[in-house]
């Protein structure tokens, strides 16, 4: 059985899941959207051998204790056996500043030292291609091998025996033996040296990055290692934020439908970069506006995706891959994801927002300016006219094209920073053009999505149920916290919504028995309303209990069962990561008054 008590390595070019035996188990090679050379969390079907891993092989386990390096994202693994014999891991992804850029190569590298006694290893490097279906060529060297059939060849270069490796030939571990897994190219320097010197660059740049970010007072481990697993989603070479490192795990055991979130949701990326700003970590957003600001010069005139892939390509057509099972067995394993055809019209306020804080900060290297202004008034001019027509909901439900409040109140919050970056660059016509047209769409969704005999705001114009979103509507500031609509939305949606400890999407996903899982971020926007009216200790009650819901490396997928805590969904998921350090910050006692 797998399970999602995985670690998370990357360097926001590619990433990997190891688990706590130190073996890696997923991993898309190149980059996150490729085909994984390590597949076995998705059980690819058995041939001769197991295959779709690399891993470690050390007899008689007594103990092993898996941690990260402090605030890193360098992964180690120590396991001990009934002689005293112990070795260490220690799982990495290059990223350090090299020639005035960050160096962020599509490798891993895996440095297996001795600790104590005179262990003996075997170690297994199996990769799969083409999803699991085939099994690579094999082209040892003399001191490494290249496994060829995917995109991209995988090469490892290693001081370790060659012959032992592709026999699998167990061997005395003397002191260390390093292995560099990736491009097709040679190795400047021994691998012990270019090991020890990426692993020391890597430590301290992740660890330097970690030092300029603000931090609240409480929680403050659990931020960080938030905050790190955000930074490794996001695609450095393009600006990209893709949604979680997996696809097609199931949200719970009876999900109808995989899907695959190797992409850049607009909607989750917003969130992404808004919560890395609040702790100051501005670079994901600058990225993701050229990134943003690239899309809108490719579409030219196309409606706005709600999703794209990493490298802006706008195609993301569903495939299966038949030779995976599925994570436990619970296939199908999709590549693609046709969401990209849906209409969801709250992108358009998601893309200004995710660009807004650029115009205002004056630290950026390259503040936004009035030509980044006019791309995003093209988003404006879409947010003015789909703020009162049907889309898809945030749910992805079939047969819902309804007008949702969410999306339009995003469609206001468009118009409403497009007034206040206007403001901003002293282009005093194009502001009271935005603020009109803000003013317009707000008094529209007070006359149509408040339902004045229900008392509360609807998922719907003019309907009379309610969903999680409407939570955000203080968030994203239509309303003051203090209004009384807002209070009364709050209050409809506990008493409709929450089952136990977790909210549910929205009234009737319950209707064919309780869900065994819930997704973490509606609570997570349920703590956040809480903390705006004032119950903090409900808030503060709640946020603890989905933090002992993660993982034991502190990461969260985006679903938990209800009963327990395993986790389910794709992972980990920057919506729910996202979610942790919102609630952290809005809830956390200040520095000045902490001690």
């Amino acid at each position: 059985m797998s399970s999602l008590e995985l670690g998370l390595i990357g360097n926001s070019r590619t990433s990997a899941l190891v688990d706590r035996n130190a073996r890696i188990v997923w991993w898309c090679y190149p980059a996150f959207d490729s085909d994984p050379v390590c597949c076995e969390l998705m059980n690819p079907e058995k041939k001769e051998k197991d295959a779709g891993f690399i891993d470690v092989v050390f007899d008689k386990i007594r103990q092993a204790d898996q941690y990260y390096e402090r605030n890193s994202a360098v992964l180690v693994t120590r396991f001990g056996d009934n002689a005293h014999n112990v070795i260490e891991v220690v799982d990495f992804a290059p990223c350090f500043p090299m020639h005035d850029r960050l160096f962020t190569p599509s490798s891993i590298i895996r440095i297996i030292r001795r600790v104590a006694g005179r262990p003996r290893i075997t170690i297994r490097i199996r990769p799969s291609v083409n999803y699991g279906s085939e099994a690579p060529q094999v082209l040892p060297g003399a001191h490494h091998i290249s496994y060829t059939g995917s995109e991209q060849t995988l090469r490892v270069t290693t001081d370790a025996s060659i012959s032992s490796i592709l026999d699998e030939k167990p061997f005395f571990l003397n002191d260390s033996v390093t292995l560099i897994l990736g491009p097709d190219q040679a190795v400047e320097s021994a691998p012990q040296d270019v090991g020890r010197a990426y692993y020391e660059a890597t430590v301290r740049y992740w660890q330097n990055w970690i030092h300029n970010v603000s931090m609240p007072f409480e929680w403050q481990d659990a931020v960080i290692r938030a905050a790190i697993t955000l930074r490794m989603n996001t695609f450095y070479d393009t600006g990209a934020i893709i949604a979680a490192v997996t696809t097609s795990i199931p949200g719970s055991p009876d999900a109808k439908h995989n899907r695959d979130y190797r992409y850049s949701w607009v909607r989750d990326s917003y969130f992404v970069v808004s919560a890395l700003n609040r702790l100051g970590a501005t670079g994901t957003m600058e990225r993701y506006l050229q990134y943003i600001l690239n899309i809108i010069a490719d579409s030219k005139g196309l409606p706005f995706q709600p999703v794209y892939g990493i490298h802006r390509n706008a195609g993301l057509e569903e495939k299966i891959a038949p030779a995976l099972a599925g994570y436990n067995d619970m296939g199908p394993v999709r590549i693609g994801n046709s969401a990209y055809r849906e209409t969801q019209n709250d992108v358009y306020g998601s893309a200004v927002l995710a660009c807004t804080q650029a115009f205002f900060d004056k630290r950026l290297h390259r503040p936004a300016d009035r030509n980044v202004f006019t791309d995003l008034e093209r988003l404006g001019e879409e947010a003015v006219a789909r703020y009162n027509q049907p889309d898809v909901d945030i749910w992805h439900r079939p047969g819902k094209e309804q007008v949702h409040t969410f999306s339009s109140v995003m469609c206001w919050a468009a118009c409403d920073r497009l007034a206040a970056i206007a403001r901003e660059l002293n282009m005093k016509a194009r502001e009271a053009i935005w603020a009109a047209n803000a003013e317009k769409i707000r008094d529209d969704i007070l006359a149509n999505a408040w339902n004045d005999g229900l008392g509360t705001f609807t998922t719907v114009w003019n309907g009379s149920e309610v969903d999680a979103s409407l939570l955000l509507m203080a968030e994203l500031r239509f309303l003051e916290p203090s209004d009384e609509r807002f209070r009364k939305t709050v209050s409809t949606i506990e008493k409709r919504l929450l089952r136990g400890d977790f909210l549910l999407r929205y009234e009737g996903e319950d209707a064919g028995g309780m869900p065994e899982t819930a997704l973490l971020v509606c609570t997570f926007w349920w703590i956040l309303a809480l903390a705006y009216i004032g119950e903090t200790e409900r808030a503060r009650a709640s946020f603890e209990n989905i933090l002992s819901r993660r993982n034991r490396l502190g990461l969260l997928s985006a679903d938990v069962s209800r009963e327990g805590n395993e986790l389910w969904g794709n992972f980990p998921q920057t919506y729910s990561m996202v979610g942790l350090i919102q609630c952290a910050i809005r809830l956390s006692r200040p520095w000045e008054n902490a001690f």
